[in-house]
């Protein structure tokens, strides 16, 4: 089978948890064949498995795209003469019915005109080019202008300006340059049996036209609910409540045509599933796959369940306001008025971002003022009971070795998707305090303590309890680790995917193979390694010749 595999920033350039992951499943399916899409992907890429062969990559920032075979990459020009193009009177003419056609759809709450006029603009890029530049043209605004002010459009809509206009075009170009990416031919998407998208979206509308220009199946998986980020992220922005209606429209449109239009969705948690269930997906075609997470490396860790000092907590994770330190060091505190002996690990992942720093900076600064060096006698150094370390440094040098030193791991968040940093504690059998934020319950069920976010007090209690029981707390770990074993490791996602496949492959045409487009022309069986799968088939029976 030919995956059409597509990411956003994601593998073969992308070093952490997705990347990780699009990497085990490619190596880890080794009988099918992988076409990698990336949008947005930018520096070297990795190692690409023999089972890999093509790679295209576009970054959405400029004008320039990449093409791999095999393992070598060449730059090649993306768009740049398409982009330029200026349209003639009849073009024109198609590009604005079309775009007026989409933000009517947008500002009036009717999808069937969104979809619509989104295909329309697909299909001009297709055949003419020049989308990029009329997407930000005068006609572009104009449109837009038209369909806010017309009967029915939505209160925000209407209330929008020329500068939210303006701003809005802008985005809907940067949103909409997957439209006019070369990657509708033959030879590429068209030539993919499936397409496995790795998020919603942008990531998702080339593997939305594949569909579109050649029947051809598309698979989405989310391990997080990208809508909700973008309403996140809006929120916080400065723009006004107008442009901010108009995004959210746009952005939940899409995301509701790609959910509509998938063959199958497999969010990674019961959290992301009703995200896609409020933008209107189907329950039926929902099936959750949870992530699957390299296991081998704490099994010594998990095996020795009475190991690490008994008064100490550990916390492990990127440093920044949504894990919520601040509830942490004073739940600590607490714990220390009643509990002397505690302690408390702060391991930080390292972060190479502008600024990261300024938030861990505040938290050592309010950790100095709870707990002041504290000295045995008048001639002995104080030691502060809370101690921030960096991973990969002299006292955290590994993941296992952090989760080893301490008797209970504590997640503080007040948002969360699907901590890993939560399975990583449970494959190592420790007991976990957890606040009830994102897949935290789906992820522990009953082998952990959960309280509520921004509640410092019923995070002390829990772990109290903990760090006073060690029965509880043995029982508890050794119930987290079977969970984790059974339901979060690279063995069962792989499982998972290797059905999923050939299942979507079995209810699919074979145009690519018979070219005379038969359902069930190729079995599923055929991708199965065994005798049969070197028998041929035969034409218009989906049966193997004698």
């Amino acid at each position: 089978m030919r995956i059409g595999l597509l990411t956003e920033g994601g593998y073969p350039y992308a070093t952490g948890e997705s990347g990780r992951w699009c990497e085990r499943l490619v190596r880890g399916l080794g009988q099918h064949q992988f076409d990698l899409y990336s949008l947005g992907g930018s520096g070297t890429p990795t190692p690409l498995p023999p089972n890999t062969r093509v790679v295209r990559t576009v970054d959405l920032g400029t004008s320039d795209a990449a093409t791999a075979h095999g393992n070598l990459l060449e730059r090649t020009a993306f768009g740049a003469r398409a982009a330029r193009r200026a349209y003639g009177r009849r073009d024109r003419h198609r590009f604005t019915e079309a775009f007026h056609r989409l933000t009517a759809g947008l500002c009036a709450e009717d999808h069937d005109a969104f979809a619509g006029g989104l295909y329309a603009l697909a299909e001009l890029a297709r055949e003419r080019g020049g989308l990029p530049g009329a997407l930000r043209s005068d006609d572009a605004v104009r449109a837009l202008e038209s369909a806010c002010r017309a009967t029915g459009a939505s209160r925000g809509a209407a209330a929008a300006g020329l500068p939210d206009h303006l701003a809005f075009v802008e985005h809907v170009e940067r949103a909409l340059r997957p439209l006019s990416l070369d990657w509708y031919e033959e030879d590429a998407l068209g030539a993919a049996d499936l397409c496995h998208a790795t998020a919603g979206g942008t990531t998702a509308l080339p593997g939305l036209l594949a569909k579109r220009f050649f029947g051809t199946p598309l698979l989405v998986t989310e391990y997080g609910a990208p809508l909700r980020s973008h309403y996140l992220a809006t929120a916080g922005a400065d723009r006004s409540a107008p442009l901010r209606a108009l995004l959210a429209a746009l952005h939940g449109r899409l995301a509701a045509e790609v959910y509509g239009q998938a063959a199958l969705l497999t969010p990674g948690n019961a959290h992301t599933r009703r995200w896609q269930e409020k933008c209107g997906a189907d329950r039926a075609r929902i099936r959750i796959v949870h992530p699957g997470m390299a296991a081998d490396r704490f099994a010594e860790v998990g095996e020795d369940e009475e190991s690490g000092d008994p008064a100490t907590l550990v916390w492990v994770g990127r440093v920044e306001p949504a894990k919520d330190l601040i509830a942490l060091l004073h739940a600590f505190a607490e714990i220390r008025s009643r509990q002397s002996d505690a302690r408390l690990r702060i391991v930080a992942v390292p972060v190479r971002e502008p600024g990261a720093g300024a938030y861990l900076t505040h938290c050592r600064g309010l950790a100095a003022q709870l707990f002041p060096d504290e000295a045995a006698g008048a001639h002995a150094v104080g030691e502060n009971p809370v101690t921030f370390e960096e991973l990969g440094g002299p006292e955290a040098p590994t993941l296992e070795d952090t989760y080893a030193s301490g008797a209970v791991v504590v997640l503080s968040s007040v948002v969360e998707g699907f901590p890993a940093t939560l399975v990583e504690a449970m494959f190592c059998a420790r007991a976990t305090v957890s606040t009830d934020v994102g897949a935290v319950v789906e992820i522990i069920g009953g082998t952990g303590l959960v309280v509520p976010p921004r509640n410092p007090r019923a995070l002390a209690d829990a772990c109290l309890a903990l760090l006073r029981d060690p029965e509880r707390r043995y029982r508890l770990g050794a119930a987290a680790r079977a969970r984790a074993l059974e339901l979060f490791t690279v063995e069962q996602n792989l499982a998972a995917f290797r059905g999923i496949y050939l299942e979507l492959l079995s209810h699919a045409p074979v145009r690519h193979r018979l070219g005379d487009g038969v359902p069930f022309a190729h079995p599923a069986e055929a991708h199965v390694r065994g005798s049969w799968a070197n028998q041929t088939v035969s034409a218009g029976t989906g049966a193997p010749d004698a």
